[in-house]
């Protein structure tokens, strides 16, 4: 019985204008670009450039970085959109996933996982620990771990119950310095929290989602 084959992966995003952008504007030819390319230790045909440019084929995530490199330019300028996954910020930084695993802190398994799967399980030092290798913001973050509904209902109920029940659960997914975390759940409860004892007035809610609020209160908004 044949093994299953896991499937092959996406290519990375790719824009043949841009590649031949950034050649013209080195003045460098196919066959001179394939040379720079060789010296990153990937070999291939000046044709192969060619193609890349022409969009008839893709480059794979190896003569990307290649590409970049003999390019002189960063590898997010040739993929035509945003980086949006955590292989895409990945190529960004020319790192390999075992490479990225070892930063982390994480078996090489466990981050392929979270590739293939988009969703990320780390714990809170991993999870700084991922930021800060992929040079990610903490918005920006919780997007590409897709974590942005399990935030909204940790801070959903930071809002409707004791905010420090959640403070461990939120900074598994904002690894933000503690007292700034701390300051911003006890400022985010403080806005929504509605009186429950008879004749107490406060100011009304934020008209913004919670989630909206604490990322202001995070960044001193």
């Amino acid at each position: 019985m044949r093994r299953r084959q896991p499937p092959a992966p996406a290519p990375v995003p790719f824009s043949p204008a841009a590649a031949r952008a950034h050649r013209a504007g080195l003045g460098l030819t196919p066959d001179q670009v394939a040379e720079g390319m060789a010296a990153h230790g990937v070999r291939l045909l000046p044709g192969h450039v060619l193609g890349w440019e022409s969009g008839q084929i893709r480059p794979t995530e190896e003569e990307f970085i290649a590409l970049a490199r003999a390019l002189w330019c960063p590898p997010a300028s040739l993929m035509g959109v945003p980086p949006a996954t955590l292989r895409d910020h990945r190529v960004a930084r020319e790192l390999g996933q075992e490479q990225t695993a070892r930063r982390i802190g994480i078996s090489l398994a466990a981050y392929r996982k979270a590739e293939e799967t988009g969703t990320w399980s780390g714990d809170e030092d991993q999870t700084w620990a991922l930021a800060q290798a992929l040079r990610l913001g903490l918005r920006q973050l919780v997007q590409v771990t897709d974590r942005t509904a399990e935030l909204e209902q940790r801070l959903k109920q930071a809002v409707d119950g004791r905010w420090q029940a959640q403070l461990s659960a939120v900074a598994r997914i904002v690894p933000a310095e503690p007292g700034r975390l701390e300051a911003a759940l006890a400022a985010l409860q403080n806005e929504y929290l509605v009186p429950t004892h008879w004749g107490a007035t406060a100011p009304p809610p934020p008209k913004v989602p919670p989630a909206t609020r604490f990322w202001e209160l995070l960044e001193g908004r």
